[in-house]
């Protein structure tokens, strides 16, 4: 009886130490993905801005003024706004002054 609750013993320490190592594996794997999601989600963020701006300046070294509304450099600029993910922030002052851009992650 001992000799089998002893082989009992060793093999849940055996089975136990597999398990805990499985188990601390897949937490890190998924805490890696969602670091990576949220890397990407940032950089897809920056892009967004960047291209906005690049789309303002284009519109203002063609034409003289910076666009009124994010609409017109959508329709004129080839500018994808990606509003299912992101919203975009675009205040204009003047048409002389560069816009106010900013670029926020939807919650989801």
């Amino acid at each position: 009886m001992k000799r089998l609750l002893r082989a009992a013993l060793g093999a849940l320490k055996t089975y136990g130490i597999g398990l805990g190592l499985f188990i601390a594996i897949a937490a890190l794997m998924t805490n890696a993905l969602g670091s990576a999601e949220k890397a990407g989600a940032e950089e897809r963020r920056e892009l967004l801005r960047d291209s906005v701006t690049r789309a303002a300046v284009s519109c203002y070294a063609l034409e003289g003024v910076y666009p009124e509304s994010l609409s017109y450099l959508a329709e004129n600029y080839n500018v994808e706004l990606h509003e299912e993910e992101f919203i975009v922030h675009y205040a204009v002052f003047a048409s002389n002054i560069m816009p106010e851009i900013d670029v926020i992650a939807r919650q989801r």
